[in-house]
């Protein structure tokens, strides 16, 4: 099974996303929520393969087959806060990863970036609330 990479990034409000080089030709996605879009890039893809087939295009017999996963890659902290904004509040990050709030939310709205020490914090800080809430029964 070929695996397409998915390059999402917040940008101006939005999410957009781009699938990677092993796709022929250009698909380029864009929506307010990142559960939006990830609903929007499988069809957009089916769109576009039908579209290539149409016009004759050489299409790889996996991509017509279906015979793929996509593979979500968020590009920078701000997606990865902007995507998970619905279910991680910055005041419990903080918490959890020790980073100031008002500095999350430089990092949220893009303002400042982390270094890579401080992004680290924030994907263990993200994943210290999740085994929490795991551990509920």
């Amino acid at each position: 099974m070929e695996k397409i990479r998915v390059d999402v990034q917040w940008c101006d409000k939005n999410f957009g996303a781009s699938l990677g080089d092993n796709v022929p030709g250009a698909v380029v996605v864009t929506a307010k929520t990142y559960e939006e879009l990830q609903r929007e890039v499988p069809e957009s893809l089916r769109f576009h393969v039908e579209g290539m087939l149409l016009d004759g295009d050489d299409v790889p017999q996996w991509l017509v087959n279906g015979d793929y996963e996509l593979d979500y890659n968020l590009v920078d902290v701000t997606t990865v806060l902007r995507a998970y904004e619905p279910f991680v509040s910055l005041a419990a990050l903080s918490h959890a990863s020790g980073i100031n709030q008002h500095q999350l939310s430089h990092y949220a709205n893009g303002i400042k970036h982390p270094r890579p020490q401080q992004r680290k914090r924030i994907i263990d800080g993200m994943h210290k609330i999740g085994r929490e809430l795991l551990s509920v029964e």
